[in-house]
């Protein structure tokens, strides 16, 4: 396997590895005194890096190149998701306050300060569980493609050494290593990315010559709002289905709060929600658009950007269009990618086990001792990502990117409802919320198994005509729907025939059971121009999604 970088890329690379080694040390030096050092940098990160670290989270080498490859095939439907920056600022406004009031560290812990210890018991084992078997092995495993790639190494040899590099600095720095580290990569990526749409770009003709093109061949193309009834992407199911989706992942994920968590007070921690609001906007430039020029490329000129998948349109790109030395820095844009997003979840699951799980069979342990508890729960989910790396080969990269979409259509439900429903209405109780999630999870169960069950008659077009394969059937934003409706139902229901909470043990933590010094400290937690910007980025939005319309 040929590297397709040149000397002056290998150069570029080393640089960009020798800074990074760089900011790794010098946290490492500044040392973690105790938990809230380790695992939410001493609360006392800027808005610019929290919101550069919220992008960098999201940001994997699965999503460069998965969201490239769909640009490629689909066009622009899955931009709706990139569009879930509107949500972002639901973080910063809604959440956030709420969350920082109750002084938690994880969002397991915050279910137990509103609700009881059972709801923090089955999102702790919960997301633990989601973490390792998705987050960690399919970034593991498309990083170890991305990095074997560029750099004509084994893919083994590209996926370990990443894991081992990653792990080492997460383990050793802890939050504050990840979220400064992520700074850098995110600046790298943004500008390299940048870098290849332009030239991209100018090889194809120019916008109107890229439309040009692309419609001649596939009309859809830059269509966003596809029919009800599209197998794929219904407009539906992408706007409502994937506004539920979006509120679990940006505003009750820990691999993503714990960013704004590490903010020394809610006015800093909004900020950095804004800003990365802002910079969740940039995928649809910099990775969806470079997959519709590699289409229309292909289209032009086969024999020279011709491409057998779809997910190799980014690495095409990269190849046949950078100078060299440019090569190097969007091949280390591609590596932050994944070091980044594999960081986060490294530290975010360190943090649900030592402080949701082991501080709680163990109170009396020292800060010390939890330190050490920290360091090590995040080697061992190093080496079980490495033991998954086998089983993510077999499985193949594009089934897996489906899979995971329509596993977290079917996991956000009920857990949006509990943390939404819990905000916003006081009589929410801890009955009502165990219930919900528990529901949830049998219906997760059901959906999984009876798609595995019907897989090969799904696969052949054949309709079985029972209840079990119209279930199994259903589009999977569509059924996200359907599952929060019954989730919001029951919750309700619960809610109405059981007694309601003790309010003076949750004050603060709802809507309704705010005191007039939280609403007092809120009015000084924003200014004008913190609410102008939030609303100019919901135009923005609204901008996109009518010029995307047909």
């Amino acid at each position: 396997m040929k590297s397709v970088l040149e000397t002056a890329d290998w150069w570029v690379l080393a640089v960009y590895f020798i800074v990074l080694i760089g900011i790794a040390v010098w946290v490492v030096l500044q040392k973690n005194k105790n938990t809230e050092d380790y695992f939410l940098a001493g609360r006392n990160v800027g808005w610019f890096v929290i919101g550069a670290s919220i992008f960098a989270s999201n940001i994997g080498s699965e999503h460069v190149v998965g969201l490239a490859g769909t640009g490629f095939a689909s066009g622009t439907p899955m931009a709706h998701y990139e569009l879930h920056a509107w949500i972002v600022l639901l973080l910063g406004w809604l959440f956030l306050p709420f969350y920082m009031r109750s002084g938690a560290f994880t969002m397991p812990e915050f279910l137990e300060k509103r609700f009881d210890s059972r709801s923090r018991w089955f999102l702790s084992l919960f997301s633990l569980v989601a973490y390792v078997l998705t987050k960690v092995s399919v970034t593991i495993y498309a990083g170890g493609i991305v990095v074997s790639e560029l750099l004509g190494i084994p893919f083994w040899y590209g996926a370990i050494g990443i894991v081992i590099f990653t792990g080492a600095y997460t383990v050793i720095g802890g939050m504050k290593a990840v979220i400064y580290t992520e700074t850098l990569q995110t600046i790298i990526l943004i500008f390299g990315s940048i870098t290849i749409t332009y030239l991209g770009l100018q090889e194809v003709g120019g916008w109107t010559q890229l439309q040009e093109t692309v419609r001649a061949v596939s009309p859809d193309h830059f269509n966003m709002w596809r029919p009800m009834n599209d197998p794929d992407f219904p407009w539906t199911g992408l706007l409502f289905g994937g506004t539920i989706v979006g509120v679990w992942y940006w505003c009750t994920d820990q691999y993503i709060v714990q960013r704004t968590l590490a903010a020394n007070n809610i006015k800093i921690g909004r900020r950095g929600a804004i800003f990365g609001a802002y910079l969740k906007l940039l995928p649809i430039l910099i990775f969806l658009i470079p997959g519709i020029i590699a289409f229309a490329l292909s289209i032009q000129n086969p024999e020279v950007f011709g491409i057998e998948k779809a997910d190799r349109a980014f690495p095409m790109l990269v190849k046949t269009l950078l100078p060299v030395g440019l090569k190097g820095l969007v091949a280390g844009g591609l590596m932050a990618a994944l070091m980044s997003s594999l960081a986060s979840v490294f530290n975010s699951c360190s943090t649900i086990f030592t402080i949701d799980i082991y501080k709680k069979l163990r109170p009396e342990k020292s800060e010390k001792e939890l330190l050490t508890v920290g360091k090590i729960a995040t080697g061992i989910i190093v080496v079980l990502g490495i033991l998954w790396i086998p089983i993510m080969e077999k499985i193949g990269g594009g089934v897996m990117y489906q899979y995971l979409q329509n596993v977290q259509s079917y996991i956000a439900p009920p857990v949006t409802t509990v943390f939404l429903m819990g905000i916003i209405w006081k009589r929410v109780n801890a009955q009502a919320s165990i219930t919900t999630l528990l529901a949830g999870l049998g219906l997760l169960v059901l959906r999984l198994g009876s798609e595995i069950y019907y897989q090969p008659q799904i696969a052949a077009g054949q309709d079985v005509g029972n209840i079990l394969y119209a279930f199994a059937t259903i589009n999977f934003s569509h059924m996200a729907i359907f599952m929060f409706i019954f989730s919001v139902a029951l919750c309700t229901a619960i809610t109405l025939t059981t007694n309601p909470p003790n309010y003076a043990t949750i004050s603060g933590l709802s809507f309704g059971t705010l005191t007039k010094e939280d609403r007092q400290m809120s009015k000084g937690t924003y200014t004008t121009l913190d609410v102008v910007f939030s609303v100019l980025l919901v135009v923005i939005v609204i901008g996109v999604l009518f010029y995307f319309r047909g």
